[in-house]
């Protein structure tokens, strides 16, 4: 029986043993913690695997627009030298609450894990207590199979037809815009300047991180000041966040580098920036002045905070 350090035991170590693939029944699951799973395999310079992830109450609960649309971007994403997930709700039969990890190695199952633990960000923290025991993996990925038939991918043109997608926050639903509504609403929110300390944009810093010889001209992050980083509103220890924008996007954001004095999106650190560019009005790669900035109408960025994992961005004029 497993009870701590469960991410590394669980997530990690079977592919130092060659496991290649990881199939997963859970009845609750976050595309956060799949990004995080993501990034942590990238960063201990691990080879991809393939994660293949079926989520059991979607049926019975329906499920929140953010996670669903942060599902369907990672499934979609062309992200290079990172591992491949796919998502896929069950739409049949009994609603599934089930907690599965099965690993296969060349397509053979090869260890499996099953108990209390989501496959969610706080299920695999210090702060959460959850148990996961070794179980027979034949018999496991038979039971993941049976489970996999009655489900339907999250990209589906009609997955609405079979799960309810609704607003996780009530401001969201509203009928006026959801940047008015969240302004009178006293929702906990931080506004976070564009410019460096001089004033100007970074040079190479900021929304210009990637304006250097060898690096990807798109890469930037927003920064944050060290008391807003230190003040519990934003996740820190490199957990993943979601965000939905005043004009529709849906962004996975991270805390990150010294001092947690950057807000980057973790899985492509050129997606911001691309963000940023395309509002402004620039071309990809453009090096932003401030008097873009100026011109579009505001120099800073609006963050309310939904709940622990989910936030709304303004960045509106």
């Amino acid at each position: 029986m497993l009870t701590s350090d469960l991410a590394n035991k669980i997530l990690i170590e079977p592919i130092r043993e060659g496991a290649d693939r990881l199939c997963i029944v859970s009845g609750y699951a976050t595309h956060t913690m799949a990004s995080w799973h993501i990034k942590r395999i990238q960063t201990l310079n691990y080879m991809p695997i393939e994660i293949s992830l079926v989520v059991g109450m979607c049926r019975f609960d329906g499920l929140s627009i953010h996670v669903h649309e942060g599902f369907k971007s990672l499934m979609d994403a062309d992200h290079q030298g990172y591992s491949k997930i796919t998502c896929q709700y069950v739409c049949e039969g009994p609603p599934v609450h089930s907690k599965l990890y099965v690993w296969l190695k060349n397509e053979t199952p090869y260890k499996a894990f099953t108990g209390s633990a989501n496959y969610t960000q706080p299920a695999f923290s210090e702060s959460r207590r959850e148990i996961l025991t070794p179980c027979d993996p034949h018999a496991a990925f038979d039971y993941y199979n049976e489970i996999e038939a009655h489900s339907i991918y999250c990209n589906h043109s009609e997955v609405e037809d079979y799960i309810a997608i609704y607003n996780k926050h009530a401001v969201l639903d509203a009928e006026v815009s959801p940047v008015e509504k969240l302004r009178g609403s006293g929702i906990q929110s931080v506004t976070l300047s564009l410019l460096s300390r001089t004033g100007e944009t970074g040079t190479r810093s900021g929304l210009n991180w990637g304006q250097r010889e060898g690096r990807e001209p798109n890469q930037a992050y927003i920064p944050l000041p060290s008391s807003i980083a230190r003040s519990g509103f934003f996740p820190t220890n490199k957990k993943h966040f979601s965000v939905i924008t005043d004009d529709g996007k849906h962004l996975i954001l991270r805390v990150e580098q010294q001092n947690d004095k950057a807000i980057t999106t973790p899985l492509n650190n050129s997606q911001l920036g691309e963000y940023f560019r395309n509002r402004l009005g620039l071309p990809n790669g453009a090096y932003v002045w401030k008097a873009d900035l100026e011109r579009y109408g505001r120099t800073d960025v609006t963050f309310y905070k939904l709940d622990d994992e989910h936030f709304f961005m303004d960045f509106s004029v």
